[in-house]
């Protein structure tokens, strides 16, 4: 798979890949996030992933404390695209109110958490 010339960019989020991975790092933008963005930040996560699908997809939340139901839309829109792909995908940096709320919704047990993109990457490499 080829590594496109450079990151997918807006305010809100970055996409990098990193040889099969893809790795999305939102900013802390996401927290305040609106439902009228919903459509726009998901056309800068999910077009490049159809374009060019990932082995792995890792959402690397280490710049993000919180986030809502927007957010959460978006990471299981991401989530479905990839896993028709035939990918997995993983959060890692993931704050304690963050891990709560995914505890919450029980999102936990549909996506692995790692404490650390290293660890992310190493466990999606095997």
């Amino acid at each position: 798979m080829s590594t496109p010339s450079g990151p997918t960019k807006s305010g809100v989020i970055q996409i990098k890949r990193q040889g099969e991975l893809a790795i999305i790092e939102p900013t802390n933008e996401v927290e305040s996030m609106e439902w009228e963005l919903i459509e726009q930040a998901a056309e800068i996560v999910l077009q490049p992933l159809k374009r060019e699908p990932a082995a792995g997809v890792i959402v690397d939340l280490a710049q993000v404390s919180y986030f809502g139901s927007v957010f959460l839309s978006l990471l299981l829109r991401c989530h479905k695209l990839v896993k028709q792909q035939g990918g997995e995908m993983v959060l890692c940096g993931v704050s304690p109110r963050a891990r709560e709320l995914l505890e919450v919704t029980a999102l936990d047990t549909i996506w692995a958490i790692y404490d650390t993109r290293e660890e992310a990457v190493n466990a999606l490499a095997l």
